[in-house]
């Protein structure tokens, strides 16, 4: 009878009841929140989905991400093994590759200007940088909180690791996702407040036919001269430009196919279920978080009035041909960002097609983020 009651005792105790914090508790209800809005709202599910139930996961059961050094067999969590290709930057590089696949260029070769838009959404991130030293971070933790301004959360998670900043990865890369996720309910308001019903209504002249000789140069060459100024990008510009080399080649179909589908897929489970494993109750719920998720908001925003803002420059410089719309693209979200541009647009005028056009700036935004980050690399002597 005392080995009975033992048992059940050891059983009982050995359950998660007994082991969960209050902490533990608050960030299930963060995971079921992020679940209703990815499964019932639709925001990014793809990623969403993953973080969210990593989230779940690690706190239920915190083993899941433990080190092999703390375990008696010497083997770690599954999700921990997971989350060292985090470190490695491994899954933010393959990310980038698929992305590349995916993403036509030709407007951005259409539309150099486009470039332009891109590069000032960037805005963001060094209004972050500087406000993130203010808030008492160091240096290298403020270029790691401040490229959340670019949405982009592979960057995000490639310079935390870089620059050595992994016990704020968790908090960056899920803000960041957040914001991405976040794209619609955060942007339309800020686009809004800076432009005038008249310059929404604006409708941009047809993209002009991009060769393919163009598609096929333009990886190759935007690869050689970013990488030879600043040869720390060549991870992520490098893949990207390899991705959208294997779409745009024609000869490599299988290569695209797979870049964009089957190995995009499972990167993403990778990465955004041990992202997810970061944000255990321990690691996540310190005031350092909410300064970080802070920065993240005001960095997006920031990013966001950048590319308007030029935008609205360009559409002066050129008479009324430029939508100052499209500059809200500038962020890395792709191709969510361009959406909305076109969603905004269309509340003015339903006959207005912004879409294309939206996609230059969107993708320049994707070139800034990750040139952004190797400048911060450059700037700290990181390889």
């Amino acid at each position: 009878m005392d080995y009975i009651v033992t048992t059940l005792d050891n059983l009982l105790h050995q359950t998660a009841f007994f082991n969960l914090t209050w902490g533990n508790y608050v960030m299930i209800l963060v995971a079921f929140v992020f679940l209703y809005l990815a499964i019932k709202k639709g925001y990014e599910p793809l990623l969403l989905v993953p973080i969210s139930f990593g989230m779940l996961l690690v706190n239920i059961y915190p083993d899941i991400m433990v080190s092999p050094e703390a375990t008696s067999n010497g083997v770690g969590g599954l999700l921990h093994y997971f989350y060292l290709l985090d470190e490695w930057s491994i899954l933010p590089s393959l990310i980038f590759l698929g992305v590349g696949a995916m993403t036509d260029f030709g407007p951005l070769i259409a539309n150099p200007v486009s470039f332009l838009m891109g590069a000032a959404a960037q805005l963001g991130i060094f209004a972050a940088y500087l406000l993130a030293i203010l808030f008492g971070f160091n240096d290298k933790a403020a270029a790691a909180i401040s490229i959340i301004g670019g949405a982009d959360g592979p960057t995000s998670i490639f310079l935390a690791g870089k620059l050595g900043q992994t016990e704020y990865m968790g908090p960056i890369a899920v803000a960041a996702y957040s914001y991405m996720s976040l794209v619609p309910i955060i942007q339309p308001p800020i686009m809004r407040l800076l432009t005038t019903e008249k310059e929404r209504k604006i409708k941009m002249e047809q993209l002009r036919p991009v060769s393919k000789l163009e598609k096929i140069l333009f990886p190759v060459i935007v690869t050689v001269v970013v990488c030879l100024i600043l040869p720390t990008t060549a991870p992520l510009v490098g893949m990207l430009m390899l991705g959208n080399l294997f779409r745009e080649s024609g000869v490599v179909k299988q290569l695209s196919e797979t870049a964009q589908n089957a190995l995009m897929y499972i990167v993403v489970i990778l990465l955004g279920t041990s992202v997810g494993a970061s944000t255990s109750a321990e690691a996540f719920l310190k005031v350092t978080t909410l300064k970080i998720v802070a920065l993240g908001l005001i960095a997006f925003a920031f990013g966001t009035a950048g590319g308007v803002l030029l935008g609205k420059l360009l559409c002066k410089i050129t008479h009324g041909k430029i939508n100052p719309l499209i500059g809200s693209a500038g962020v890395s979200a792709v191709p969510m960002a361009a959406r909305v541009s076109q969603k905004v647009g269309q509340e003015s005028d339903p006959s207005n097609f912004l879409l294309m056009h939206a996609m230059g700036p969107n993708v320049a935004g994707v070139i800034g983020t990750a040139v952004a980050a190797g400048t911060f690399m450059a700037m700290f002597g990181v390889f």
